[in-house]
């Protein structure tokens, strides 16, 4: 194996569980999440040299991975049916309900909107980071975000989001 080699395997260790992460959240399959970052990877390893060389390689995986979810939410044969399924383990807080409830409003979210929720608020990325990633002005993302915040609170009731 060449050096770029061992670079690219020592960092694809470290990154595919958390890109595995981010697109179980945008696609609700553990499965697919996977099939996703391993297309994601695979597409980084080929462009490796020139991607080592960027200032930040997360951001360039999160992109496509970002794309790679798109382009399969495009295709006609991703139109499966996703049956209830409880998410693969527990929420760290103790209220897994609360966690699949809100696993399940989330996927009720168009894909794009879905996609400005998760890197806005699970992976912490600035708005402009956002609108980079998926090629949108800022206002497109402030405004998808706000819309799907309202939705996630319509789909969830008031209730749900308070604490008792």
């Amino acid at each position: 194996m060449s050096d770029h080699d061992d670079d690219f395997v020592g960092y694809a260790r470290i990154a595919a569980p958390r890109l595995r992460r981010t697109a179980y959240l945008l696609c609700h399959d553990w499965h697919l999440a996977q099939d996703f970052t391993q297309s994601a990877l695979a597409k980084l390893f080929v462009h490796w040299p020139r991607i080592q060389r960027r200032e930040s390689p997360d951001a360039y995986a999160r992109k496509v991975l970002l794309r790679v979810f798109l382009d399969h939410q495009r295709r006609s044969s991703s139109r499966e049916i996703v049956t209830d399924r409880v998410a693969e383990r527990a929420a760290p807080d103790g209220r897994p309900e609360l966690r699949v409830t809100l696993l399940e409003a989330l996927r009720r979210i168009p894909p794009r909107d879905r996609a400005i929720l998760v890197l806005r608020y699970w992976e912490d990325q600035s708005i402009d980071t956002v609108a980079d990633l998926l090629g949108v002005s800022a206002a497109t993302v402030k405004t998808q975000s706000t819309r799907g915040l309202n939705r996630l609170r319509e789909l969830l009731g008031a209730g749900e989001l308070i604490e008792s």
